[in-house]
């Protein structure tokens, strides 16, 4: 047998063996799809313009955004400091505060790298 298959993620156990599409911990019985880990390592989220962004960053918001219960939106330029990235819901990659407005999540398609 020339192909190794991967350790069980859980458990770590060597005694791999595939079934059908999955793989299959004898071990502990965890299944798994071979390629979900790597998907997973390789999500990359970039601002409008193609920036790559990292937790941390500082942003700036490029349109005008309705905030659901306030009278007022977010304005364009306005900046937004220490970002979090996130799989939040929908398209809502970006867990931050927002001055003015609190906590809130946002989509990468609306925001500039500083």
């Amino acid at each position: 047998m020339s192909e190794t298959l991967p350790s069980c993620p859980e458990c770590s156990s060597e005694y791999t063996y595939e079934m059908g599409a999955l793989l299959v911990c004898p071990e502990c019985a965890h299944e798994w799809e071979p390629t979900s880990t790597e998907e997973a390592a390789e999500k990359v989220i970039k601002d409008a313009v193609g920036n790559v962004l990292a937790d941390g960053d500082t942003v700036t918001i490029v349109k005008d955004l309705k905030v659901k219960g306030s009278a007022t939106a977010i304005k364009v330029g306005t900046k937004v400091r220490n970002i979090r990235l996130i799989e939040g819901v929908g398209d809502h990659d970006i867990d931050c505060k927002v001055d003015g407005f609190g906590p809130m999540q946002l989509k990468s398609s609306v925001v500039k790298k500083v």
